[in-house]
């Protein structure tokens, strides 16, 4: 099918120009593009300082001075070095820029000139001028300090014109080649995502709220996709979706760039999930294990703790080669600030990068916000190898601002108003959570989404779209969490889909009859409501079940080290606090593996190295809590009398 004719060639110059010049300049153009049908407008835009513009068919071709010295100034802000021995004169320049600009205009017989008709070039001195005019001058006259050797050629850029704008969306005529996602410029500092494609203009997104984008306003393909800084330098900073640090303590310094969209590794790339991530939480250690690698979701209604959980899994990777990135979507800037203290208490912001799109920010930085996090992750797990924990606060609120884009951009709304590519839009996020395999250097992301629901509706669509693409979820109860039990995970509920390959064999084997004790307290509990009498074996296992749940209790902020929980669970499974009330079990397990870790530090350092609860190390636990539990209860027996 034979290419459209171009509808109107404007022509924009530094100076008016006559019509017939201008049509000389339209016919040339015309004649080399293979133009047989158009029409003609002529403008002036002194900001040129010289030469021409010309827009036709969607693209801009820029012959301009001006144009040609914001790439020699971009190309300057590139180059980390230039060796410029200071030999050349500022005339040497001066032709240089001259010979360019004129083999640029040759065709169209077109001088540069500046505002008032001179030749920029011919004067031997600087031309009376002032202001802008004169600002611009100066820049050609600068270029001699800095400048070796420069080649510069006819930039052509493919344009639109902005139809309407309002509420961060931006709806764009023309750029007819422009692609999904790709990153589109209104000025230096503002920039767009193109999200809608459609036959006669492109919805986009804007990233940056600038209030001098109009009806009618020019814009840019960049042929690039919306990126964000990399690398080890942003450990220990709170920075926006778009790279930038908010924390007061100056610019990043690094050099690299990832795409914040990028695709998930195939499967090949991939091995399975075999190593444990250790959160420092029993319950969770225990009963839903999570390895490096996967993706856990941790879900419940808003404060049953869900965040409380993620910052103690980010706690307790210290020391242990994890780098973390806490992603907040839709909070408080009161709460960010909270979590970045106390991570900061706690000695974590040394290997976290916090990236913070507040509850203030538009909805275009909350969309990119968990994509920006992830490809500050993949840059750690690819080039550095590294295992990496990576937290989604939260996935509800990322929907939420999806949706608001969506509705925005005019797209078909499903259920609960939901755009149709609502699943992929969380699908594509956290499939790029993996363990590669050893060619590939082996690294690791893990990813702790989390989502909140509504009075306890796990049915919801986003919760279930989330648990689909998850491997196992971590469900909070209110109920729970208001009686006391904190974390207040319910073991029903909750599951992990890689379960013991990510556990060490110590924590396999004290782990095993905990889900049992535990379902059997359940049920004789809600029995032994209806009867009086209970036989002692019944008596026995409602206590055992009462003694595994005050173990479970942990306080917040405080992870445990594997080798405590695992003696923790033993004793709890075995009946040995059974001889306690349980409102002691707590303070006496604290004692008493504070004391197990001043007598036999040696056994304990084994269990945490190798993984093993060995016969050896059983046999020293029996003896030692037996003893240990006889001076305890004297003690505390002593005690009570004496008050």
């Amino acid at each position: 099918m034979a290419e459209a004719p171009f509808r109107m060639i404007r022509i924009v110059s530094a100076v008016a120009l006559e019509p017939e010049k201008g049509k000389d300049i339209a016919e040339k153009f015309a004649a080399q593009n293979g133009i047989k049908e158009y029409e003609i407008r002529l403008d002036t835009d002194p900001a040129l300082i010289g030469g021409i513009l010309i827009y036709a068919g969607g693209f801009r071709y820029d012959f301009s001075i001006k144009g040609q010295l914001g790439r020699i100034a971009n190309n300057l802000k590139t180059r980390k070095a230039i060796g410029f021995d200071g030999g050349e004169s500022a005339t040497d320049v001066k032709s240089l820029i001259r010979g360019s600009l004129q083999d640029a205009l040759s065709d169209f017989g077109e001088k540069p000139v500046a505002p008032g008709g001179q030749d920029l070039f011919d004067q031997a001195e600087p031309l009376p001028i002032s202001g802008d005019e004169a600002s611009s001058l100066t820049m050609v006259d600068n270029l001699r300090e800095t400048l070796e050797a420069f080649s510069t050629t006819m930039a052509v850029d493919e344009v639109g014109q902005v139809i309407s704008v309002g509420d961060d969306v931006a709806q764009v005529r023309g750029l007819q080649n422009c692609r999904s996602n790709e990153l589109i410029q209104f000025s230096h500092t503002t920039f767009g995502i193109a999200m809608n494609l459609e036959t006669d203009h492109v919805g986009i997104i804007l990233l940056q709220q600038d209030d001098a984008i109009h009806e009618g306003m020019i814009c840019k393909r960049t042929g690039t996709t919306a990126s964000v800084p990399v690398g080890k330098a942003l450990l220990g900073r709170v920075v926006d979706p778009l790279g930038s640090p908010i924390d007061g303590m100056g610019a990043i310094d690094t050099q690299l760039r990832r795409p914040i969209e990028y695709p998930a590794p195939g499967i090949i790339d991939r091995q399975p999930v075999n190593q444990s991530l250790h959160t420092g939480i029993t319950a969770i250690d225990a009963m839903t294990p999570i390895g490096r690698g996967q993706r856990e979701l941790i879900i419940g209604d808003r404060q049953t703790g869900k965040t409380a959980i993620a910052v103690d899994a980010i706690i307790n990777q210290k020391g242990k080669n994890v780098y973390c990135i806490y992603v907040a979507i839709g909070q408080k800037m009161s709460t960010v600030a909270g979590v970045v203290n106390l991570l900061h208490a706690q000695g974590a912001m040394e290997y976290t990068t916090v990236i913070v799109a507040s509850a203030s920010a538009s909805a275009s930085l909350q969309y990119i916000a968990p994509y920006a996090g992830s490809a500050m992750a993949e840059e750690l797990m690819y080039n550095e190898k590294a295992d990496v924990l990576i937290v989604y606060d939260d996935l509800t609120k990322h929907a939420q601002a999806y949706r608001a884009l969506s509705l925005l951009l005019r797209r078909p709304p499903g259920r609960e108003a939901y755009p149709g590519d609502v699943f992929y839009l969380h699908s594509r996020l956290l499939e790029r959570a993996t363990h590669l395999n050893d060619l590939l250097g082996g690294g690791t992301i893990t990813a702790l989404p989390i989502v909140e629901t509504q009075s306890g509706d796990i049915s919801a669509y986003i919760p279930t779209n989330v648990i689909s693409i998850t491997d196992g979820q971590i469900y909070l109860e209110s109920e729970l969490f208001f009686s006391g039990q904190r974390p207040a995970i319910n073991v029903g509920l909750s599951v992990s889909r890689v379960g013991g390959a990510a556990q060490s064999k110590a924590m396999k084997k004290v782990a095993g009859p905990l889900r049992i004790n535990l379902a059997q307290y359940r049920e004789l509990e809600s029995f032994s409501q209806f009867g009086s009498e209970l036989d002692e074996e019944t008596q026995s296992r409602l206590k055992i079940g009462e003694r595994v749940i005050e173990v479970l209790k942990q306080p917040q902020y405080a992870p445990m080290p594997m080798e405590d929980q695992v003696i923790s669970l033993y004793l709890a499974n075995k009946g040995v606090l059974v001889a306690l009330d349980k409102e002691d079990v707590r303070e006496f397990l604290q004692d008493y593996l504070a004391t197990l870790r001043s007598l036999h530090p040696a056994m304990l350092e084994e269990i945490a190295a190798t993984g093993l609860y060995t016969d050896a190390a059983v046999m020293t636990v029996d003896q030692t809590v037996a003893a240990y539990m006889a001076a305890w209860k004297a003690e505390h027996e002593d005690y009570g009398t004496a008050v």
